[in-house]
């Protein structure tokens, strides 16, 4: 599986939440058809602003046009959505160093975010090193430090508790002669505190001041499993820093891959990477066209910009169960219907008499035994009375099984009466 399959299969909830949803609403194109669109596409993670501007843009489109067939209103809904993504947008990394500052809140995947992108920079032959900003949080300088081993990237490091803009202006000063690219990682910080964000408005001052002539990067991270909620932090994040583009992770195993559209649309700000996993090599350029066919197109084969990501080797193992199989359907022979099949045809199984042995000899496998018979007779006498509502007899070797059960103390006749 390529990684932009596992994008559609990440995508499975929300497409077939609203691709299935649209079908049915798709039967008949009226006034409600719109007012229903628009709800569909706010369950989906598009937000209600946006929902309202793709209505409203496309039911201008449906009467300009008089479109009454569904797949041709199916067709106008896509391109709305691609003219709000927009054309797919990637780093700029002119100047030397170039800088990437990677920011966002706790828990979004920043780390794994610099780990993958600076294997991706090395391998295509640059230099990188990366600025272990994030002095705050426990283990964070280790955490990074084994991704820059692990894609042969160089960091630069002050102690737990060291001022992260010292680290940015010790990493600066030694990227000018010895990289192509600087990554600066930072610390997680809540958009709405204020005194962190203050922190990082000042390591944003500092970049801008030492990397004349270079370009400057802002990559905010989001994690796609919080929905609405991205787009109040990149709203945040925005008034601190100049955003250029956004990295959505955690793309693969989310219902609210929707939420793409509205940060396009409304903050105007490019998604340039998706996240799909965990290991180094699972950071993909983002293409709008292709999300928006992976969000409609159940049998999407991505093949548009991502041939490179396609490998044609087939899985271990793949060949010989080929093979087997083929095997297989050659010895097996069609199954076919007689309608003149008998008894005699079927193979005669050895009916053994089966023995049961209950204590007191209740039953017997004689089939003639005179106590046998007379034991279900008085048993079957008992069930028919029960059936009919009456009460047991009082006589009879099994009658206790048909008496009620009562549960808690036995009132006295003389309580009764009191």
């Amino acid at each position: 599986m390529n990684i932009f399959q596992r994008i559609s299969q990440g995508l499975k909830k929300t497409r077939d939440n609203f691709t299935s949803k649209l079908n049915l609403l798709l039967t008949k194109i009226d006034g409600d058809f719109f007012d229903e669109l628009e709800e569909l596409l706010i369950t989906c993670d598009i937000g209600v602003e946006t929902s309202c501007e793709i209505t409203e843009r496309l039911k201008k489109i449906v009467k300009e046009k008089a479109i009454k067939d569904p797949e041709s209103v199916k067709a106008e809904l896509k391109a709305i959505l691609c003219e709000m993504l927009g054309e797919k947008q990637t780093l700029n990394l002119s100047g030397k160093p170039a800088v990437i500052l990677v920011i966002g809140v706790n828990g979004a995947g920043k780390t794994t975010t610099i780990g993958k992108l600076a294997s991706q920079l090395v391998s295509s032959g640059k230099k990188v090193i990366v600025a272990a900003a994030d002095t705050f949080r426990a283990a964070a300088v280790e955490q990074l430090e084994i991704w820059c081993n692990r894609a042969n990237a160089e960091i630069v490091k002050r102690p737990e508790g060291s001022d992260p803009a010292s680290v940015v202006f010790d990493a600066l000063h030694k990227a000018k002669d010895n990289a192509d690219v600087l990554i600066v990682d930072t610390a997680g910080r809540l958009h709405n505190k204020k005194s962190l964000m203050e922190e990082l408005r000042k390591i944003a001052r500092i970049i801008k001041s030492q990397s004349e002539g270079s370009s400057v990067e802002t990559l905010l991270v989001l994690d796609a499993t919080t929905g609405q909620n991205a787009v109040n932090q990149a709203e945040m994040f925005s008034g601190v820093a100049d955003v250029t583009g956004i990295v959505l992770t955690k793309l693969d195993g989310t219902a609210k891959g929707g939420i793409v559209i509205p940060i396009s649309a409304k903050l105007k700000i490019p998604v340039k990477f998706i996240g799909v996993g965990e290991k180094i090599s699972d950071l993909s350029p983002f293409d709008p066209a292709d999300f928006v066919e992976a969000l409609f197109d159940t049998n999407t084969e991505f093949e548009g910009n991502y041939d490179r990501l396609q490998s044609t080797e087939p899985e271990p193992g793949s060949q010989n169960r080929i093979q087997s199989t083929e095997q297989e359907s050659a010895t097996d022979s069609p199954i076919e219907e007689d309608e003149n099949v008998t008894a005699d045809k079927f193979e005669k199984v050895e009916k053994t008499p089966i023995n049961l042995h209950i204590d007191g000899d209740i039953f017997h496998d004689s089939e003639n035994d005179p106590a046998t018979e007379e034991l279900l007779d008085e048993i079957s006498e008992e069930l028919t009375e029960n059936t009919e509502n009456k009460p047991p007899k009082k006589k009879g070797r099994f009658s206790f099984l048909f008496e009620p059960i009562n549960i808690g103390k036995k009132k006295n006749d003389s309580d009764s009466h009191e």
